[in-house]
């Protein structure tokens, strides 16, 4: 079982620890700093022949990883790791931006909060470029389709399930870990990423669609009081793995290709269909719980059909250059 607490050398614990408590990032999240940092320091050692160079690059220790070891490293060393990760490992821009990230941020830790560095040796770090997908949303026809075809013994609770993430562009651990006591009237309290909370306001569908599941749910003996969504099975809090499946399945009684669909792509949806009809894209930064508005606008590009109305609804769109005649020419 990982325990950074235990494994981590305390330089990179103190960041761990930091990221974890006064930050408020999840376990996994700072489990994954620790994973990043492990191999990085791994193959610093390794490539400053720190090491045997017999002994395999997973079993290279770290516990003797210190201060004066961070301070020695340049972007020459950063880069050299990027390779690696590239050739070696076979990891695409996205997982090495991802571990650019985290280097980024240990020494941010170390020169701006820490106070341990004076300079910030990786300020100038590039991040490999990303290509930036669209993200795949489902249309209005397609929404109603897939509320639609809900059916089944779970269909209550199902539809319900669509209709927030439809409607509220949830993420799947915000939606897995809603309590009965987050639904306040037409209000919801969401806990989202970094344990940051929010309020969503309920619109008539979302309200109509818990008060059907709550009459339902209040009928069960349930295991977990206190989770909003439970299985019927065991009566427990309703698992990711369980919301992921009943989405494919309903995607499919839809009609709709559930390989190219998920729970992520409905929160794309909500996304979506909030911005073609007139919701700001500050407003829906706060509707999604994202941390940054260049965040939200990979959604900005719904509107490229608006635009192209708008742009031939301009009046003048139809006006073009008028030949001078040879006389006014001549003057």
């Amino acid at each position: 079982m990982l325990d950074y607490r235990t494994q981590a050398p305390e330089l990179i614990r103190d960041f761990l620890v930091y990221h974890e408590t006064i930050q408020g990032h999840s376990k996994r999240t700072v489990d994954e700093y620790y994973l990043d940092l492990r191999s990085f320091f791994r193959f610093i050692k390794r490539d400053k022949h720190l090491i045997a160079d017999d002994i395999p690059f997973d079993d290279i220790p770290i516990d003797d990883v210190d201060l004066a070891l961070a301070k020695d490293i340049t972007l020459t060393d950063i880069y050299a790791y990027m390779n690696y990760l590239s050739r070696d490992r076979g990891l695409n821009n996205t997982s090495r931006a991802r571990k650019v990230a985290t280097i980024r941020s240990f020494y941010k830790y170390l020169t701006n909060k820490a106070k341990l560095l004076p300079v910030n040796p990786v300020q100038d770090l590039d991040a490999p470029r990303m290509k930036k997908a669209l993200p795949k949303y489902l249309d209005l026809e397609e929404s109603i389709d897939l509320l639609e075809a809900v059916d089944g013994k779970n269909s209550v609770r199902d539809y319900c399930i669509l209709t927030l993430f439809l409607n509220c562009g949830l993420r799947i651990s915000e939606l897995v870990g809603l309590n009965k006591t987050d639904v306040r009237g037409d209000q919801l309290r969401v806990l989202g990423k970094g344990n940051k909370e929010r309020i969503l306001y309920l619109n008539d569908a979302c309200q109509k669609a818990l008060e059907d599941w709550l009459a339902e749910r209040s009928t069960l003996t349930l295991v977990d009081q206190n989770a909003l969504f439970v299985t019927l099975q065991n009566r427990r809090r309703i698992s990711t793995a369980a919301v992921h499946k009943l989405v494919k399945k309903h995607l499919s009684a839809a009609g709709l290709d559930s390989s190219q669909y998920s729970s992520h792509k409905l929160r794309h949806t909500a996304a979506t269909l909030m911005l073609q009809n007139g919701v700001d894209v500050r407003t829906l930064q706060e509707v999604l719980g994202h941390d940054h508005l260049n965040t939200t606008q990979i959604y900005t590009h719904v509107d490229n059909e608006d635009l192209r109305t708008a742009a031939r609804s301009n009046p003048l769109g139809a006006v073009k250059k008028r030949k001078r005649n040879a006389k006014a020419s001549e003057t």
